[in-house]
C-alpha cells in the first residue's frame, strides 16, 4: 500500500469504539447483573477451557458492548470508572433501571450548567439540555456507569411538546 500522506482534516479510516472489557469477580452474577437487571443482550457467552470465558453484553440500542470473563484482564475487579450510557430521557432511564433493581443515584444536572465552577443541583436539567442531566449505577463489583441524557424530546401531546425537527 502507498504511503498516503497526512492532512489536516483528511480522515483515512473509521475507528469505532467496540467493546469494553470490566473486570468482575464472579462472571455468572455479573452477568445475571447485566441481562436481568440492567436488560443489557447477551451477546456470547464462550468457555473454551477452564481458565478462560468470554461473556459480551450490549445495552440495547447500542453499537458499543461490554465484554466480562475471566483470562480478559489484570485489571482489578470493580476498577472501571464512570462508563457513559446516553439516554434520550434520564427520567424514564432512571425509572426503568430502579424498578429492575439497580440502585441508580438521584438524577442531577450541573447548576449553573455554563460554567463548571458551579455545583450539582437535584433533578433533570429544567431545559433538557442535552449532557446535562446525570445519574449514577454500580455493578455489583463496583465498576460504575454514568447514564447522561442527550437528546432528550417531550412527548407528543403534552403540554410542553415542541414539534420534532
Amino acid at each position: 500500500m502507498p504511503d498516503i500522506p497526512s492532512e489536516p482534516g483528511r480522515r483515512l479510516m473509521d475507528y469505532k469504539l467496540e467493546v469494553v472489557t470490566l473486570s468482575v469477580s464472579e462472571v455468572d452474577q455479573a452477568s445475571e447483573f447485566y441481562t436481568q437487571k440492567t436488560g443489557f443482550v447477551l451477546d456470547v457467552d464462550y468457555h473454551p477451557v477452564d481458565n478462560f470465558r468470554v461473556v459480551q453484553l450490549t445495552p440495547p440500542g447500542s453499537a458499543c458492548s461490554i465484554q466480562i470473563g475471566s483470562g480478559l484482564t489484570e485489571a482489578p475487579p470493580g476498577s472501571t470508572r464512570a462508563t457513559f450510557l446516553a439516554v434520550t430521557d434520564i427520567e424514564a432511564a432512571h425509572r426503568e433501571l430502579t424498578e429492575r433493581g439497580v440502585k441508580v443515584g438521584g438524577i442531577r444536572h450541573k447548576s449553573p450548567v455554563d460554567s463548571w465552577h458551579g455545583e450539582w443541583a437535584p433533578g433533570p436539567d429544567p431545559e433538557r439540555r442535552d449532557y446535562a442531566g446525570l445519574a449514577d449505577f454500580a455493578d455489583p463489583d463496583g465498576n460504575t456507569w454514568v447514564l447522561q441524557e442527550i437528546g432528550f424530546r417531550h412527548p407528543q401531546g403534552t403540554a410542553d411538546a415542541q414539534p420534532l425537527p
